[in-house]
């Protein structure tokens, strides 16, 4: 990649040359796909974080949570059964629970936009380039683009035939990679590249000696396979098609969850049947040892699963999890005329991830009454099995997301010679989610199986959502000068769900008391829809032809939904209502509003000293009101799922690079300053008294009996956001040495400070990560060409574990109970260190 991968070796912001400088060389300018169009990263008046293809090779980046060590703002949770993830940029993302949340950094993969969140967990192989855009995208990317855009354009067919192979092995997970692809002209104007990649990971989580588990190391594998077509049959158009398909598999979709024992220092009991049974914890309260206590199923769950559920015939006895993705694009671009291009992008998407996993997290035989009563007397199918040791975890579920979504997108763009240009389009998307679950709320088959059916399950719930959107959008651009550019555009967005839940299957035991539903329950359709119109104005000034001065006014859209997470007791019991109004409300109550962003930020991207050194600078104010929230109440196992407060992210990005007069040696960095806060009412505990109940006088707001909140509610308004380090940056460096005509030595390093962060939206003082150092770095030999090479990779050196997200562990023993109160939580982290040696060919 010469020069350009140079730039971008750290990963951080990869400022590149200006437009100009391709008249020299174009290896010199990186651009980026940020605005519908290319353009070159120094002169688009957006603030973008670009990574080559070749960064990530020399650093093994090939899952999106990779990246967050080169780009300071972001930051990435992988795993948990119900969004399978949470991406967040700037402070600002959608729940790690929620699978009927859209994520609020939008993923975009060649071009077509998939708004799950589920899609951390697919890795990507045979990458050109990452691009990561920050703040609102609303007008380009449309209504999943409101926190930013995380965008992967895949390697297209190359000039001339050539073959790659790469092989590593990992030694601190056990791990082996395999890839390779091959790539050329199969005529004169058809080329092909065909591309795969497969990883086996034998511990890619370790579990805490003494976990009551078959398996003690929980493994991963995953395969990447895609193939494009690039056809040119003539010099008014070209198509390009690209075929992917995923497969993932491990051995449990909890992945590096840990728990924090809380302020009472103890792991705390796993409690059952309003305190009737109690199981002791296994974890060892240490949250820094990278080993984790995730306990197997207790054998009293597990015995039959309801028919049809997800788990059915699938699972052997210890958790797991499965994903496919087929994923396709095809894009081509029609110069109807001289100077209007039409331009369309038709994308299809299937995912099916099925899992298995309990999450009560931990439980250890044998389980006991806190009131010395026998356990036989309570829970009889418990007592059969539980001797000591025996693995009892409990909450287990076998979630099924199934995703199929269809978008096309049709442009219209001119390319006249005059100050006046302009892009229209239109887009659709049509997408159906199935997420089906067989669930232990309340573990009722501890006492025993289902006299009926024979299941040991609580209840087998389905959900089905469709959505059907359609936008239109237009931009103009107005060069005044051959130095101000005006630009600007809206985007109107209409979209409906609508959503159906059934329940097939309720235990027996619960369904005949009045807090369950009966089985077979349908809620008939639950309908939402929204329209937002989004506009966007930007003015970029060209100093100098190194310099570009840019601001933009931005508005961002998170289209809003029908909760999934409902469950078949409180939740849903008002369906069954005579009352129209009840069934009303009750169905109101799953519903969520959008969420809007409103703001601006300035910037300057410039170039010194013959262009070898780079300097970008933005800063940016955005507003996001009636965020999407849900919270998990850990005593009484229920989901709460709501619109709440507002969101103000502020601050200052700063990137550089430096080309330095040695041979071969690059640095660059980036700086993210981000103050991140609630900035309006924000209830996330009614307290005692409940909403709006009058609190003493002396306390603003409180003693007015039409106050909001009152003395005992817990009120965020004023708190920084989750996710969101006052201070995060990183600093980078490439040198690459020649030793001979025929051999080639290469030194990188990567280094990342992030500072302290929330990991939890839900009370005053939730759990906080101290700030954090990591370090990346490879040395290689090889091939002056890149016909061979040798490399030695470290990632995460100092082998740092830290928290990406934090919640209440769920079955926690309220008061009253003989027991110690409960306070554990579950901590999502990061993978500990890895020590990749590669060995990697070119033909």
């Amino acid at each position: 990649m010469g020069s350009a991968a140079s730039l971008a070796f750290a990963g951080v912001a990869a400022p590149a040359h200006a437009q100009d400088a391709a008249e020299d060389d174009d290896s010199n300018v990186i651009t980026v796909i940020a605005r519908k169009q290319t353009e070159t990263l120094q002169e688009v008046p957006v603030t973008v974080t670009a990574i080559g293809g070749d960064t990530l090779e020399k650093f093994q980046v090939d899952q999106i949570a990779d990246v967050v060590s080169r780009v300071p703002a972001l930051n990435v949770q992988v795993g948990g059964s119900g969004s399978g993830g949470q991406i967040s940029l700037r402070g600002v993302g959608s729940s790690n629970i929620s699978a009927a949340f859209d994520s609020a950094v939008a993923f975009d993969f060649d071009g077509v936009q998939v708004s799950t969140m589920r899609m951390v967990q697919a890795g990507f192989f045979d990458v050109e380039q990452i691009d990561v855009l920050k703040g609102p995208q609303s007008l380009f990317f449309g209504k999943s683009a409101s926190a930013g855009v995380f965008s992967i354009r895949s390697a297209n067919p190359t000039p001339d035939w050539e073959m790659g192979v790469k092989v590593s092995q990992e030694f601190e997970e056990n791990g082996t990679v395999i890839g390779g692809y091959i790539s050329g002209p199969l005529s004169d104007t058809l080329g092909i590249r065909l591309a795969g990649q497969y990883t086996n990971v034998e511990d890619y989580v370790e579990l805490e000696a003494g976990t009551p588990a078959i398996n003690q190391s929980r493994g991963l594998k995953d395969f990447v396979g895609r193939l494009t077509l690039q056809w040119e049959p003539s010099d008014n158009f070209n198509a390009n098609l690209k075929l992917n398909y995923i497969r993932n598999e491990n051995d449990g979709a909890i992945a590096h969850s840990d728990i924090d024992c809380g302020p009472n220092g103890r792991a705390d009991e796993i409690v059952l049947l309003g305190g009737g049974i109690a199981v002791p914890s296994n974890a060892s309260c240490d949250t820094n040892d990278g080993l984790y206590p995730t306990a197997d199923p207790s054998a009293t769950l597990v015995q039959q699963f309801p028919d049809g559920s997800p788990g059915q015939g699938k699972f052997k006895g210890t958790p797991f999890g499965e994903t496919d993705i087929i994923f396709g694009r095809l894009k081509w671009d029609l110069d109807v005329s001289d100077t209007l291009t039409v331009s369309s992008v038709s994308g299809y998407l299937n995912l099916d991830a099925v899992d298995f996993d309990c999450y009560g997290y931990v439980g250890v035989g044998p389980a006991f009454n806190p009131g010395g009563a026998p356990v036989g007397a309570i829970a009889p199918a418990l007592a059969a099995v539980n001797t000591a040791g025996s693995a009892q975890g409990f909450g287990c579920s076998d979630p099924q997301n199934a995703t199929e979504q269809f978008t096309q997108e049709l442009r219209l763009a001119s390319d006249f010679d005059g100050m006046f240009n302009f892009m229209i389009g239109a887009f659709y998307e049509s997408r159906e989610i199935d997420f089906n679950t067989s669930q232990q709320a309340v573990n009722i088959s501890i006492v025993a199986p289902d006299p009926v059916t024979g299941s040991t399950f609580d209840y087998f719930k389905k959900q089905n959502t469709k959505t059907e959107a359609v936008s239109l959008f237009s931009s103009v651009t107005l060069d005044f000068t051959d130095q101000l550019q005006l630009s600007g555009g809206v985007r109107w967005t209409d979209e409906t769900k609508t959503s159906t839940i059934s329940v097939p299957y309720v235990h027996t035991f619960l369904s005949a008391t009045p807090n369950f539903i009966d089985s077979g329950f349908f809620s008939g359709p639950i309908k939402f829809s929204d329209s937002n119109f989004s506009p966007e104005v930007s003015l970029r000034y060209q100093a100098t032809p190194d310099i570009n001065i840019y601001g933009a006014f931005k508005t961002g859209f998170k289209s809003g939904g029908i909760d999934n997470s409902a469950l078949p007791s409180s939740s849903l019991l008002g369906f069954d209502s005579p009352d129209p109004a009840v069934r009303q409300a009750v169905a109101d109550s799953l519903r969520f509003k959008s969420e809007t962003g409103l703001g601006g930020e300035i910037g300057v991207k410039s170039q010194f000293a013959d262009r070898s050194v780079t300097l970008n600078v933005s800063a940016f104010y955005y507003v996001f009101d009636d965020l999407q929230v849900q919270n998990f109440d850990a005593t009484t196992v229920q989901f709460e799922t709501f619109n709440a407060s507002q969101l103000t992210s502020k601050g200052i990005d700063v990137e550089w690079a430096w080309q330095t007069p040695v041979e071969g040696l690059n640095f660059s960095g980036a700086l993210a300053y981000t103050d991140a806060k609630f900035t309006d009412t924000f209830i996330t505990d009614p307290g005692t008294d409940g909403p709006g109940a009058p609190g003493p006088t002396g306390i603003s707001g409180e003693g007015d009996p039409n106050s909001p909140f009152s003395a005992d509610d817990t009120n965020l308004d004023g708190r920084t956001a989750a996710r969101a380090p006052k201070f995060a940056g990183n600093i980078a460096f490439d040198w690459t040495m020649p030793m001979s005509d025929s051999l080639e030595f290469g030194l990188n390093g990567n280094l990342l400070y992030t500072g302290s962060y929330f990991t939890n939206e839900d009370t005053l003082d939730d759990l906080k990560q101290d700030s954090y150092v990591t370090i990346d770095g490879s040395v290689s030999v090889g091939d002056p060409d890149g016909k061979w090479r040798l490399s030695l990779v470290g990632v995460n050196l100092t082998d740092e574990i830290w928290i990406n997200t934090s919640g209440g562990r769920p079955f926690l023993a309220g008061p009253g109970l003989g027991l110690t109160i409960g306070d554990d939580q579950v901590v999502t982290q990061n993978r500990g260190r890895q020590v990749f040696l590669e060995a990697a060919f070119k033909f």
